[in-house]
């Protein structure tokens, strides 16, 4: 008998342990997912030397554009007679003529078809892990696995970036790219890899923080593409107060709206394709994110709305909280690059980049000769690159940029590729000032492209003018109003301080000094049919 009840006993032990243990590992971490949300947010060193109040709720998002398809017509197709500047300015010449040369065998960024392979397999993999995690929950889903369809938009994309731009003047694609972003459902949520690297340093003595503390999250949509998301930090009426230091502005969704209907206008096409959602941020991200990290920001304010914030690791201060109204939140989604597996791209410091300090400055900001040093630095010695960056600042001024500290561009395209124009979020946020320290590389150099200089002075003309199409090119977005009337009209401003820059430069050191011809001019017929007076 005593035997018999030791055997009991022990049975009893181990059927114990077994439930203890299904308990700890199964049950529980559920349990502990399904609470997180509602956990109190850990606060940072940094919160306890600055505390500020909750953020309040933001506002309630600006109605959506009536019409659906306004945003995937075509911008090359208009023609003259509609009544439209915006139409009329993309029939003109100098946005229908031919671009140059037939595009030859080294023009295309990817290889067709090694762009398809490299996609396939990530396709594929996305499916094994997507089955994974779902038996480790014990989650059943009828989903079918996800398929590449090489018409898709975001693929297109990629295959049409060349040497002339990130998209052609007639190519469709980028208007149905824009329309999709904005229409498909999103199928995971996830912090970038800038973000991820910071996992872990809270520096908060540091004064200028990383390029991935600021709040926003890679998607990725049913069709497999992936945008940048970022979102709404200020209204619309909101500027920059005057003692904000320039490297730490918030990042505005609607300036990298802005910027690239402002780049497309301009015929740089050096912005990714960047809409404006509405996004549910419980939907779209939380329910869809497998980060563990990023599912624990997420909490329910006093006004019942879901909020989440970029946690210690990314930014040291819990009251950067972002919160829908109760759900739905405002945001910009800019399309990605190719992959650099497949298209590597080089970051340069901007030869005129700020000091990032307090009290510090950089060489160019007291040297008024900087210019002349610069160009016998090899690559501006002897590429378009210095013509490239005074394009690039050209931009900047008109938005209103000061945070350009690097640039990249595609390693295939050697040193005359076009600079790739991103992170644009730190853009018009004074319409009321205009920082002429950012023209610095056009007053210090005095040489701008012949192209840039047409278009330039084309946008100054009343039947053409820069705020009037860019207004209009912003109404097909579906968070319009993108701008406010004073940042529009800085817009004309801007570009009469920057055709008066060129003017002043043409009377000191004569015209042929000042206006330079590209690469692409030079190997191809003059189309410009433009007079370069003002």
């Amino acid at each position: 008998m005593p035997g018999l009840r030791r055997d009991r006993l022990l049975t009893l032990l181990l059927l114990g342990a077994l439930l203890s243990a299904d308990l700890y590992f199964h049950l529980w971490p559920q349990v502990r997912r399904q609470l997180r949300p509602r956990e109190r947010p850990p606060r940072c060193p940094c919160a306890r030397r600055a505390a500020t109040p909750a953020p309040a709720p933001a506002p309630a998002p600006a109605p959506a554009s009536p019409d659906p398809r306004a945003a995937a017509r075509n911008f090359s197709r208009a023609g003259p007679g509609t009544g439209s500047k915006l139409q009329a300015l993309f029939a003109h010449p100098l946005y229908r003529d031919p671009e140059g040369p037939v595009p030859g065998p080294e023009d295309p960024l990817l290889a067709s078809q090694e762009a398809l392979r490299y996609y396939r397999r990530k396709v594929a993999r996305w499916n094994r892990r997507h089955k994974m995690y779902k038996e480790q929950l014990n989650l059943t889903s009828l989903d079918a696995p996800l398929q590449l369809r090489q018409e898709a938009s975001w693929v297109q994309f990629h295959l049409g970036i060349s040497r002339r731009g990130l998209y052609s003047r007639s190519s469709p694609v980028v208007s149905q790219l824009l329309h999709d972003m904005r229409r498909f459902p999103t199928i995971s949520a996830d912090y970038s890899q800038d973000e991820k690297a910071l996992l872990g340093a809270c520096d908060c003595t540091q004064i200028v923080k990383p390029s991935g503390v600021h709040l926003k999250l890679v998607l990725r949509f049913s069709d497999f593409g992936k945008a940048m998301f970022k979102p709404m930090r200020q209204q619309r009426d909101e500027e920059t107060p005057e003692d904000f230091f320039y490297f730490i502005d918030f990042q505005r969704h609607n300036a990298e709206i802005a910027a690239f209907h402002l780049d497309r206008i301009l015929d740089f096409r050096r912005v990714p394709p960047t809409v404006g959602r509405l996004v549910n941020v419980t939907k779209e991200i939380l329910e869809v994110t497998k980060n563990e990290i990023l599912q624990s920001v997420f909490f329910v304010s006093p006004a019942s709305n879901v909020c989440f914030f970029a946690k210690c690791p990314y930014m040291c201060k819990t009251e950067y909280a972002v919160c829908g109204n109760p759900h739905l939140l405002e945001g910009s989604l800019s399309a990605f690059l190719p992959s650099l597996n497949l298209a590597p791209r080089l970051s340069v410091p901007n030869p005129w980049i700020r000091s990032y300090s307090l009290a510090g400055k950089e060489e160019w900001e007291v040297n008024p000769l900087y210019c002349d040093t610069v160009k016998q630095i090899y690559p501006y010695n002897s590429s378009n690159r210095l013509l490239n960056i005074i394009d690039m600042a050209i931009f900047d001024f008109l938005i209103g940029n000061m945070d350009r500290h690097h640039y990249e561009m595609f390693t295939k395209f050697g040193d005359d590729g076009f600079l790739i124009h991103l992170d644009n979020a730190r853009g018009f946020g004074r319409h009321s000032q205009d920082e002429l320290s950012i023209l610095s590389p056009l007053s210090q150099c005095c040489r701008i492209k012949k192209k840039t200089l047409l278009h330039l002075q084309l946008l100054a003309q009343a039947d053409y003018r820069l705020s009037d199409v860019m207004r209009e090119s912003l109404l097909e977005d579906q968070l319009s109003p993108v701008l406010t009337e004073p940042h529009l009209l800085a817009l004309d401003r801007r570009l009469q301080i920057i055709l008066q820059t060129v003017e002043g430069c043409v009377e000191v050191h004569g015209e042929q000094s000042v206006i330079a011809l590209d690469s692409a001019e030079q190997s191809a017929p003059d189309s410009s049919q433009a007079n370069l007076t003002s």
